[in-house]
């Protein structure tokens, strides 16, 4: 990607989330959301699955597969629907395929919302681009499935280079032959990584 950073955000979420919202809630104070009861294995499967099917989905403009892995609330979209949602991503060829190798960094812990969803968002550090996401499941006879998904693709920035060290002083002959000491060599400086976020090890639908 060359020039200016060019970022795309889409999101399907299904219309059925009105149904949700007002079928006997809306008298009921909103609920906070709680941790969800996932492990990091059963959050990689999740994530990665789901943008692994997008990625393929764009790539071959059948989002048929896409669409079965949903929840009944996703499967409202169309397959020919689909394809006009991410028509901008499959259009500038974007490659989700590194999804597959790389760690997600979560930012927002999976977490269960009023509505019963889980929801997750985090992003795929990778260079020049960086993949974020946000996705929520529905659960369906007792597994997790994609209910909502948004992308965004936007450029990493650049590295700050490291500091120059700064030029050894010419030794000087020590007098009577003596040895000067060494110069004492500093400790290199340690730079903390982001924070990896993971998700408590506890149990949820598979």
């Amino acid at each position: 990607m060359t020039g200016a950073s060019r970022s795309w955000r889409v999101l399907v979420f299904a219309a059925a989330i009105a149904t949700v919202a007002s079928a006997g809630r809306a008298e009921t104070p909103a609920q906070a959301p709680k941790p969800a009861q996932i492990d990091r294995n059963g959050v990689l499967i999740l994530v990665r699955s789901s943008l692994l099917a997008l990625d393929q989905a764009n790539k071959t403009g059948n989002y048929t597969v896409l669409r079965d892995i949903g929840a009944p609330g996703f499967q409202s979209n169309s397959a020919a629907r689909l394809g006009e949602i991410f028509a901008k991503l499959r259009n500038d060829n974007l490659d989700l395929s590194g999804v597959a190798v790389i760690d997600p960094q979560l930012n927002l812990l999976p977490q269960i919302e009023a509505n019963g969803m889980m929801r997750m968002a985090g992003f795929f550090p990778s260079v020049p681009t960086q993949v974020n996401f946000d996705l929520a499941f529905a659960p369906v006879n007792g597994q997790w499935r994609l209910f909502g998904i948004s992308v965004s693709i936007g450029q990493s920035g650049p590295a700050a280079p490291e500091p120059l060290p700064p030029p050894a002083a010419q030794k000087q002959p020590a007098a009577n032959g003596a040895k000067q000491p060494a110069p004492a060599k500093s400790a290199p400086a340690i730079k903390p990584g982001p924070p990896e976020h993971k998700p408590a090890d506890n149990q949820q639908p598979k």
